[in-house]
């Protein structure tokens, strides 16, 4: 899918570790909000205080014709 430059992106983070990259508004919302849940209801390695998230405004991230590349870490998959 095709963003366009005057899209806010998102990055969502676990203590230093990038676990989503380049989410549109709506895939944020929808992520951060079960993201929260699961680490409130289940037994993980990371607690709430733990999860934090980076608003790029339009123009950053990698749309367009310039790559900005990913962020430092492994993949979100």
């Amino acid at each position: 899918m095709m963003r366009h430059m005057d899209t806010t992106i998102y990055h969502i983070y676990a203590k230093d570790r990038c676990l989503y990259n380049s989410l549109t508004e709506s895939q944020f919302k929808k992520t951060w909000k079960d993201l929260n849940n699961m680490v409130g209801l289940m037994r993980t390695d990371y607690t709430i205080d733990d999860l934090s998230y980076e608003k790029l405004p339009p123009g950053m991230g990698g749309y367009g014709d310039r790559n900005w590349g990913d962020p430092e870490g492994e993949d979100s998959y």
